[in-house]
């Protein structure tokens, strides 16, 4: 596709919502004629966000939400928060449009328009008057005394102006960066701006401002609105409402899979948000070694490897085998430093890959550093929850924990959520976190760990098996990924293990953490006191609704 869509197919769709508006009010009441994802788009405007940025679909709809936050918006006095909204984009197709759905929303809104019509705006470059040029606009004037203006490029008046704006399709409007220079300058009275588009290269202007709001180089919201997520919404259930169509799980596939067919190889970039770029490695090797600055003694990688038939040997023998283990982590657990905050990420695995746990520690400069790592091939699961166990339990004022919980690992993270607190929405004081590992949470994720290694706030081990694994994440269609492909030799290949392990607790050590119910003991207990018995034995009887208090009484850190 050359643009975002043809203007007969942009018309076409439009028209029809506009023109069913009111048999879709009827059917489904005012309250619910925005579909959920506008309506979380809109949300975080009304709660006073200053920028929002919007990855999204084609043919979603988002548009015609939009217009109707611009009513809103232009429709209050000003003592409510009202002010002139601004609407940009890269066609003039796509500004009558836009205003001939904010007329259509002011109807529904009860709101009192006092003319619509079209202007010619100037365009004036201060260093050069004489090349003035106008440009036709669309203007609705609200009773309110504010107004909503749509313009169909980028005029440098826009210096002049304060209120909302928003900028439709950025990706394809002319000089975006020069636009949104002149836009965040509205920031500086209260003003809002909006930037919503498809993607249009990995390269582009767009995609360099998502990344700077997901590697937090820039304060921002981030909103992604992808085909599916659409679906499942509802959006095809209100395509068939506003076309009189029956709908049908079998009929919404069947139009989904059309859709796809259209855009072909440009469906991923149209359609799923995801830019358009080769793949390539997502940290250079001399970034990655420039942060590996800590010396193996100071904060140890122990790798555990447990014989080939260990569950078939005697109890005896495996206890003995085992808790040489469990010493060796106890003495790095003992240096640890008592005054910061750590947090923990795991990557279980039990056959082809090592299992990887890390334990990072938080400086009062928010710098990260790696503290214990802790490989494991052929251990047992029971063996390996013992070992999270143990490192949670004497883990300095930890505030939270990470674990991929998308296969083997769910019932590691639910065991271990039953110990120290599981962090759910009703349960947000839970130290562990269930991490559905996906291409969405990766692209997330990743990006403020890079932000990390290149600024120089993060220090790790000098390890030559982490450095693969921190190579073998690669940039796949705009995403940081772990391809498919192991790397090794046999019986010891590696598939970007600690870097799973690594992302998790870091995104570990960034989420806030708060204690409850906290009760001071009566006699304080040495780290390893309580676990002298057997620290890998099963231990549930000492768990109160979920959260242990003598996990609490250590980590009353606050992050």
């Amino acid at each position: 596709m050359t643009g975002p869509i043809s203007k007969e197919e942009w018309e076409k769709v439009r028209r029809e919502s506009m023109a069913n508006l009111d048999q879709v009010i009827d059917s489904v009441g005012m309250p619910s004629v925005l579909l959920k994802y506008q309506a979380n788009a809109i949300e975080p405007l009304e709660s006073g966000t200053a920028l929002l940025v919007v990855e999204k679909s084609r043919r979603v709809g988002l548009t015609w939400g939009m217009a109707s936050y611009a009513v809103l918006r232009a429709g209050r006095i000003k003592a409510a928060g009202g002010m002139d909204v601004m609407y940009i984009s890269y066609s003039q197709e796509m500004t009558r449009e836009f205003i001939d759905a904010c007329a259509m929303w002011a109807r529904a809104f009860a709101q009192a328009a006092v003319a619509l019509d079209e202007i010619l705006f100037d365009d004036t470059d201060p260093a050069h008057p004489e090349e003035t040029r106008q440009i036709q606009a669309f203007r609705i004037r609200l009773a309110s005394g504010f107004e909503i203006l749509a313009l169909s490029s980028a005029p440098r008046t826009l210096r002049g102006k304060q209120g909302a704006v928003i900028i439709d399709e950025a990706a394809f409007v002319d000089n975006l960066k020069e636009l949104l220079k002149a836009a965040l300058a509205f920031l500086m009275w209260g003003g809002q701006v909006i930037v919503c588009s498809t993607h249009n290269g990995a390269d582009n202007e767009f995609n360099v401002l998502v990344q700077d709001i997901l590697h937090e180089r820039r304060p921002g919201k981030h909103l992604r609105i992808d085909f599916d997520q659409a679906l499942l919404d509802g959006l095809y259930q209100r395509i068939c409402l506003v076309r009189g169509r029956e709908w049908s799980p079998e009929g919404e596939a069947e139009w989904r899979q059309e859709i796809i067919d259209f855009y072909g190889d440009g469906a991923d970039e149209e359609l799923f948000c995801i830019p358009s770029m080769g793949s390539g490695a997502w940290l250079t090797t001399p970034l990655i070694e420039a942060r590996m600055t800590i010396d193996p003694e100071d904060a140890p990688v122990i790798r555990i490897a447990l014989p080939l038939d260990y569950l078939q040997r005697s109890k005896l023998e495996r206890d003995h085998l085992f808790q040489i283990h469990l010493d060796t982590i106890k003495e790095a657990l003992e240096r640890l430093d008592e005054n910061r905050q750590h947090a923990f990420g795991y990557d279980p695995a039990r056959k082809a890959d090592p299992a990887v746990m890390t334990l990072l520690s938080i400086d009062k400069m928010l710098n990260r550093r790696a503290v214990l790592t802790v490989e494991m091939r052929n251990v047992p699961f029971a063996e390996q929850k013992a070992i999270g166990k143990l490192i949670l339990d004497n883990a300095p004022r930890l505030v939270g924990a990470a674990i991929d919980a998308t296969g083997t690992g769910a019932n590691l993270a639910e065991d271990l959520g039953r110990l120290f607190g599981l962090h759910t929405e009703e349960t947000p004081g839970g130290l562990v976190w269930e991490i559905k590992l996906s291409q969405t949470w990766y692209n997330e994720n990743f990006p403020p760990l890079r932000t990390a290694f290149e600024d120089g706030a993060i220090h790790l081990t000098r390890d030559a098996e982490h450095v693969v694994d921190l190579r073998l994440v690669k940039v796949i269609r705009g995403i940081p990924s772990i391809p498919p492909e192991r790397v090794g030799e046999a019986g010891a290949k590696r598939h970007g293990d600690f870097a799973v392990a690594l992302v998790l607790a870091y995104f570990a050590s960034r989420m806030q953490w708060h204690e409850y119910a906290y009760q001071p003991a009566a006699i304080a207990k040495s780290r390893f006191e309580e676990s002298s018995e057997g620290a890998w034995r099963n231990r549930s009887d000492d768990v109160e609704g979920g959260f242990r208090m003598a996990s609490a009484r250590r980590n009353r850190g606050i992050f």
